[in-house]
């Protein structure tokens, strides 16, 4: 085998080791998440629901549908059920009254901001065992490969 084949399947090696990580942690993550969520009276969409509601601000039914890759008639049904228990309200949009905006409520911005924060003490309780220099490290290359995914 040729040096440079060798390379390459070292390489390649590499990347589906890390696309395995990646995978494994994104695993731990979301189960992580759904336990704490497990404490609260909404489900893992609505909590993605009001993510998107809570770091974008106000959206149509269209826009929230796109960033959740759900049809509009789903992502009608789970606005629906969010507005009866309050975490959302439907508003018109003051330059476009045909246009509905969906507006995070309160209660909804409590929620989002009590579970972000347990997520956090969660992933700050993993990283302990890193020092402040692997911590700052490991952010700036998340930090670039995120930059370089939504790139593409």
């Amino acid at each position: 085998m040729k040096l440079e084949e060798v390379e390459n399947k070292e390489s390649l090696m590499t990347v589906a080791e890390i696309e395995k990580e990646l995978r494994y942690i994104s695993g731990i993550i979301k189960q992580k998440g759904r336990e704490i969520l497990s404490n609260y009276t909404i489900t893992p969409p609505q909590f993605l629901a009001l993510q998107w509601l809570f770091e974008f601000g106000d959206m149509t039914i269209g826009e929230l549908s796109n960033k959740m890759y759900l049809a509009c008639s789903t992502t009608t049904d789970l606005v629906d059920r969010m507005e009866k228990s309050q975490l959302v309200l439907r508003v018109k949009d003051p330059n476009d009254r045909r246009v509905v905006r969906i507006h995070l409520l309160e209660e909804g911005e409590r929620i989002i901001d009590e579970v972000i924060k347990k997520r956090q003490l969660y992933l700050q309780e993993v990283l302990k065992n890193f020092s402040t220099d692997e911590v700052q490290t490991l952010k700036g290359n998340l930090l670039k490969l995120h930059h370089d995914m939504r790139e593409e």
